[in-house]
């Protein structure tokens, strides 16, 4: 669970002393935004749209694999924090790739199901962080702050339907997966990763790389 900060004096020794003691918890972020979501529910009932959320949340195996990484709800758009202690200790994906090929085959049964009157499509946005902090300023609340947490944000800005925006980060981590793979992976997604494009995002001082994995 997240440290909870909550100091009422700006200068307090407690919170330096808190302070000192935190630890980064490096991890993937992802974003996940159901698409046309919003103009669905002007075009149908509450009945409608409401059961189209459920059936596509329940479809994204993520969620249910790690429910309880779910960080954010914003809207239509969610935010999960996989620390590399629980994702690389799970016999559910075990590594960076295995997560990439899952959110993949998701998005794409999703973008062809012969019953899309029933579910969402999706788009989503991963990052591989550093530079993360488990901590949260309400009690009770479990949270992610860094920069890497506003730079996953950012390249999630890049995400669009029925595709994966990857960062150059989280994609090192994958190819090193694919590497060390005794046999060729079976599913070439890594053939779907686009070059890298180059974006200079707000607030970040330094040129950001992601790739395009498209379905």
């Amino acid at each position: 669970m997240a440290t909870f900060i909550h100091f009422k004096d700006p200068r307090s020794e407690a919170l330096e002393n808190l302070l000192d003691t935190l630890e980064p918890t490096p991890g993937t972020c992802i974003f996940i935004d159901i698409i046309n979501s919003t103009a669905d529910k002007y075009k149908c009932t509450p009945k409608q749209w409401i059961r189209k959320l459920n059936n596509t949340f329940n479809f994204i195996s993520l969620l249910n694999d790690f429910p309880n990484f779910v960080v954010k709800g914003i809207g239509d758009e969610l935010m999960l924090f996989l620390p590399d202690k629980d994702l690389l200790t799970t016999s559910v994906f075990k590594n960076y790739y295995m997560l990439l090929l899952e959110i993949y085959a998701t998005l794409d049964n999703l973008k062809d199901h012969p019953l899309n009157d029933l579910f969402y499509e999706c788009k989503v946005g991963i990052h591989y962080c550093t530079d993360v902090y488990n901590i949260t300023f309400f009690d009770g609340v479990n949270d992610y702050y860094g920069t890497d947490i506003d730079l996953a944000a950012r390249i999630m800005k890049m995400a669009q339907q029925n595709c994966i925006v990857i960062s150059d980060a989280f994609y090192k981590k994958v190819i090193e997966n694919i590497n060390s793979l005794e046999e060729p992976p079976s599913i070439k997604v890594d053939e779907k990763i686009s070059e890298p494009i180059i974006e200079y995002f707000k607030g970040v001082p330094e040129p950001v790389k992601y790739r395009m994995v498209n379905l």
